[in-house]
């Protein structure tokens, strides 16, 4: 019997991540005017994750970190073939922990790196030089890896999938099929909880796009003589 497993929410911030990782991904490749959209895609990978964040906490049950943080108890179990569950495995909840710190990393980062041609992250101005430096190389070096995690997390889709076990549908639909008839839906996640997690994702996106600082002072006026 289906049951529901991820809720609209979760599944919305799924895809609009995917779209948003894509487009920062290209964008950064095409360069020039481009850098515009990568920082606006930077910005709503920002917003996607505090939102993600906040509902790890407050959202329906597979949703909550503490119902698939991947234990060293767990990840034995699911090792041994011992592990039952509808929400992450647990090694599928290392991958998503791992997806989660290096996109958010990749965006911080982004926040106050700068190319000293193209593109300055809006953040660049209440940072030292130095700083902005250290985080632009990390921020470029990084995205190797980023695509190394990307590309081993459709890997274990596909894998998964060859093996009949379809991972996209339910994350369209929401639904699985329960190992057990009395396995019970989702719950939790309700509309207190989404209210609040979009307006804290708003806050984080309007904390990161550094409209806040003040502009800075216009330079003296140069004499005509």
């Amino acid at each position: 019997m289906p049951v529901k497993v991820w809720d609209l929410p979760l599944r919305l911030f799924h895809w609009l991540l995917v779209i948003c990782v894509i487009g920062a991904l290209v964008t950064i490749k095409l360069g020039g005017t481009w850098m515009i959209w990568h920082g606006r895609f930077g910005l709503a990978i920002i917003g996607l994750l505090s939102f993600r964040l906040v509902w790890g906490i407050a959202g329906s049950t597979h949703a909550r970190f503490v119902s698939f943080f991947p234990t060293p108890r767990r990840v034995i179990r699911y090792l041994r073939g011992q592990w039952e569950g509808l929400g992450h495995n647990p090694l599928g909840a290392l991958s998503v922990f791992a997806l989660i710190g290096l996109f958010g990393f990749q965006a911080l980062s982004g926040l106050v790196a700068t190319d000293d041609i193209a593109f300055s992250g809006p953040l660049t101005r209440v940072v030292s030089s130095d700083f902005s430096s250290l985080m632009s190389g990390w921020h470029r070096r990084t995205e190797e890896l980023l695509y190394l995690l990307v590309g081993l997390h459709v890997l274990a889709i596909v894998i998964y999938r060859v093996r009949g076990h379809n991972l996209l549908g339910p994350m369209i639909h929401g639904y699985k099929k329960a190992p057990h008839p009395a396995t019970e839906q989702a719950n939790g996640g309700r509309w207190p909880a989404l209210i609040i997690a979009l307006a804290l994702a708003g806050l984080a996106v309007w904390a990161a796009n550094g409209s806040w600082i003040p502009a800075p002072a216009p330079a003296p006026a140069v004499p005509a003589w």
